[in-house]
């Protein structure tokens, strides 16, 4: 029968991308290029410990800038109060945070990337982003909607479209979020503890954007 026929050839898919998606994940968690051979900074003066949740079945991608300390010495994403701050904004706990099935979590930097002089997280190394992101995203179709966390996943994901800064992208969230394209990009700022300033300055974020973000995302989960 055609329909039964169909079911299986979408199985067969399904079972050979859900291979493929392990395979890369695999090869993203042994990846030492920027210890071993970088390409655009001095090597790692760590171990790496690559951080990515990849997910043939999530429809909400996370794609923040690169984990910190805590995240790094941990292994766990968003496992800081950024996350705390995060899972806020989306309105689900950490066991619906953590469900592979809910979240697919890929920042633009795998590793801790290390402090400035200044003692503030450096930039997510590039190496990560031309070895890594374009196969896997293409391994993840099933993605609805991309939340572009801070400026470096807001250049990768909006292209061209970015505007410069990151208030005027996040501000221009509906020409992004409302276009129809699948999947959709909601820009947000990194919801680090240094930018309460900025929430505070920009109280629109909290009554325009987080309503919608939490409706999308039960939407999406459910």
């Amino acid at each position: 029968m055609k329909w039964l026929r169909t079911v299986r050839a979408r199985r067969l898919e399904l079972t050979e991308r859900d291979q493929d998606l392990a395979a890369l994940a695999a090869r993203i968690r042994s990846c030492r290029i920027c210890r071993d051979a970088p390409r655009h900074a001095p090597p790692l003066a760590f171990e790496p410990n690559p951080v990515c949740v990849a997910s043939s079945e999530a429809r909400i991608l996370i794609s923040g800038q690169a984990p910190g300390i805590r995240v790094h010495d941990t292994g766990i994403p968003f496992n800081d109060p950024s996350g705390d701050r995060l899972r806020d904004w989306l309105g689900v706990d950490r066991s619906i945070f953590y469900d592979s099935n809910n979240f697919a979590i890929v920042p633009m930097g795998f590793c801790f990337p290390g402090y400035d002089a200044l003692g503030s997280d450096l930039p997510p190394r590039r190496e990560c982003r031309e070895t890594w992101h374009d196969a896997l995203f293409a391994l993840m179709p099933q993605v609805e909607l991309i939340l572009a966390i801070g400026q470096y996943a807001q250049a990768y994901h909006l292209g061209s479209r970015r505007l410069s800064g990151m208030t005027r992208t996040v501000s221009n969230w509906r020409e992004y979020f409302y276009q129809g394209d699948r999947p959709a990009i909601l820009p947000l700022p990194h919801p680090s503890w240094r930018n309460s300033g900025w929430l505070k300055k920009n109280p629109w974020f909290a009554q325009d954007v987080l309503p919608v973000l939490r409706q999308t995302v039960q939407n999406l989960i459910s």
